[in-house]
């Protein structure tokens, strides 16, 4: 019972009937993009109204309520707050910020906010059952099972209300309640997907397996497209030696979402059962890759790669298994086992005397099943919660709950669209800003950052493209290639008749760059910074360049010299509950290297011509967390916000950084910031986190 419903009432009175036509109508599209599910975008919309009229209540509550369907359940809270104290009478604000608190674990607080929504309306449904919910969260059954009966002596018929009171009786060990109540659900309404399917749980629970069947198959008759389902009849038809059915019903899963890692998990199983070890380690594979803190998979790869004789293979994966959980006994058998087999007797032999150790702490602490290291999946026929970090686990089947799987509901594939916080974001920085004349926009629209200089640049360079300012660099189609090539001929042209044009020089040196020949663009700018030394933009686009060949230099071929190992630029690399996904790849180099020192000196100059370049302290704080300087790629970013308090990729990266230094409160705020600027990814790395 942890997430919390709250009515979307999208169309109630709005408070902006007198207002200008344009703002209702900024107003009106967000309602649609909110109605439509693009809760990423509405929130666009409501800024938009917030920023023209921030009197209003009405955008800050809509506000809220996008940010409570991306899960982003305080900055929904902090919204609703902003909409109770315009209006205190918003009876709608005060259900959303209870659900918002109750989603925080918050249930003295929440129940206050549903009680002062009952004393507006005693018998609305929806509080109702949120009351009786955050009483069940509480403990206190007797006063929820008073709210169920107020709930369900108004509205007999509110299906919702039995299956909730149903899983509260489950919770209270009293099945036959609870059976009653789903029963009562689908006598009401025989055509409810979720009454059949969680009677099927129930019965599942139960060990009526066959009951549990019908039910889950008629869960899926009625809703086809609900991921839980399969996953749970999947389950019920192992418990019926019905393998190959389980497998389909897992195949059926993946179809509808590939990165489903529950049903991967469980397929894996299922395979290495059936002796299909290749294809069991592939599903084990990308489990890994989505969730590479999965010890679990690990340690059935592991048991994988010794089944077909890879055992290097086999410990490297046993080796983060270990690392993670040190008392693990069973993996210290298996490993001695895996070594072994290699002829490592003496690392063999003290794997086992560790593995003797654990065990017997174990015994002594009696809080560990002495588990025998050696048994196969096949043998062990019980589930697990997905929450279920067990590692004595790591052969059970998972069981599918709503929350887990609500994803897979989904009618829209792209990013920006619906419950984004449910995508696989990679955890990567923004990427540094650039001087080009291209970029490739962005599906949520982002704050538009001004820059005087640059605007002064461009009137008085005159080149044959406007320069623009952009962290999302498009690649140059052919045409456009071409066109370049043709614009270095004509400058090297009027070079001849003006040597001493510093505009030359830099218009060049843009071309020399986009075409990705940063040798001869860094020779042109640097000839402009001699022609010109005051002109701003040369050292920027330098700095740049230097960049660019530092990313770039790990990939070139060496003959003569062993690459130096990369590091991916990612500031959250500290933390275990976050994918570490790196982006550019660049070599390990001190602080104090010539070449970094340069490209900071560049961008230090940069800000002594104009001190309000936001760009420049942005990409100072990049080349810092290269660095894992993460403080002082915070300072940087701070300063950039303190002149544009709209950045919001230097939210999104100042975010990270503080995550990385164990900030956790305010780096989640400054994700926060920067989704409700549009950085979209903001809301997969707050629910992972919060």
């Amino acid at each position: 019972m942890k997430k919390i419903a709250i009515s979307v009432c999208l169309f109630l009175s709005t408070l902006l009937a007198t207002s200008q036509v344009n703002t209702d109508r900024v107003m009106m599209i967000g309602k649609n993009a909110l109605y439509f599910e693009d809760y990423v975008l509405a929130i666009q919309y409501f800024n938009q109204v917030i920023g023209a009229k921030p009197y209003l209540a009405d955008p800050y509550y809509f506000r809220a309520l996008s940010k409570f369907m991306l899960d982003d359940f305080k900055g929904a809270e902090e919204d609703a707050n902003l909409c109770i104290e315009r209006n205190p009478y918003y009876t709608a604000a005060y259900q959303l910020r209870g659900a918002a608190r109750q989603n925080q674990e918050k249930f003295e607080l929440a129940a206050a906010d549903y009680q002062r929504s009952l004393e507006f309306f005693p018998e609305d449904r929806l509080t109702l059952v949120n009351m009786a919910i955050v009483n069940v969260e509480l403990k206190q059954y007797e006063v929820a099972e008073k709210f169920f009966e107020v709930l369900l002596r108004r509205f007999p018929d509110y299906i919702p209300g039995y299956l909730t009171r149903g899983q509260m009786y489950l919770e209270q060990k009293d099945t036959l309640k609870a059976l009653a109540d789903y029963d009562k659900a689908i006598e009401i309404d025989p055509y409810t997907a979720q009454s059949f399917a969680a009677r099927g749980v129930l019965q599942f629970q139960l060990k009526e397996y066959n009951k549990a069947l019908a039910d889950l198959d008629e869960a899926i008759r009625l809703d086809p497209y609900f991921a839980g389902n399969y996953i749970n009849r999947g389950l019920v038809k192992y418990y019926l030696n019905d393998l190959r059915g389980a497998m389909a019903d897992y195949d059926r899963v993946i179809e509808m979402d590939e990165n489903n890692l529950i049903a991967r998990f469980n397929r894996g199983l299922l395979r290495a059962q059936v002796a299909d070890n290749n294809r069991a380690i592939k599903d084990f594979d990308k489990v890994i890759e989505l969730q590479p803190d999965n010890t679990m998979a690990y340690i059935n790869r592991a048991m994988l790669y010794a089944e077909i004789g890879d055992n290097l293979s086999a410990i490297r994966d046993m080796d983060v298994v270990l690392e993670e959980h040190p008392d693990f006994f069973s993996g210290y058998y298996m490993r001695a086992e895996m070594k072994r087999q290699l002829n490592d007797l003496r690392g063999a032999e003290r794997d086992f005397l560790t593995a003797r150790n654990e065990e017997a702490k174990a015994k002594q602490r009696a809080t560990v099943d002495a588990v025998d290291g050696r048994k196969l999946a096949a043998e062990a026929k019980d589930t697990r919660e997905e929450t279920d970090k067990d590692i004595e686990k790591f052969n059970l089947l998972v069981v599918a709950d709503k929350e887990a799987t609500e994803k897979s509901r989904s009618r829209y594939q792209r990013e920006s669209r619906g419950r984004v916080q449910d995508l696989n974001a990679k955890i990567a920085l923004e990427p540094k800003f650039v001087l080009t004349y291209y970029d490739k926009g962005f599906e949520v629209s982002r704050p538009v950052y001004f820059s005087e200089s640059l605007e002064r640049a461009n009137e008085m360079l005159n080149l044959n493209w406007r320069l623009k300012a952009v962290n999302n660099e498009a690649a140059l189609n052919e045409l456009q290639v071409q066109s370049h090539f043709r614009s270095i001929d004509s400058y090297s042209r009027l070079m001849v008749e003006r040597p001493n044009d510093a505009r030359l020089y830099f218009g060049r040196g843009m071309d020399f760059m986009l075409v990705q020949d940063y040798e001869n663009a860094l020779k042109d700018i640097n000839r402009a910074i001699e022609l010109q030394p005051d002109f701003m933009q040369s050292y920027f686009v330098r700095a740049v360049i230097m960049t660019k060949q530092l990313e770039i230099e790990p990939m070139l071929p060496s003959e003569t010299t062993k690459p130096e190992p990369s590091v991916g630029v990612n500031p959250a690399d500290r933390l275990n509950e976050l994918p570490q996904v790196p982006r550019a790849k660049v070599p390990e180099i001190s602080t104090k290297s010539f070449r970094y020192d340069a490209i900071l000196k560049d961008y230090e100059t940069v800000l002594r011509l104009d001190p309000n370049f936001i760009f420049a302290y942005y990409n100072m704080a990049e080349i810092y967390s290269l660095e894992k300087d993460y403080r002082a790629a915070i300072d940087s970013y701070t300063k950039a916000l303190k002149i544009e308090p709209q950045f919001a990729e230097a939210y999104f990266n100042r975010g990270l950084s503080r995550l990385s230094i164990g900030d956790t409160a305010a780096g989640l705020d400054d994700l926060r910031k920067a989704g409700e600027l549009g950085v979209v990814q903001s809301y997969s790395i707050i629910k992972r986190m919060q």
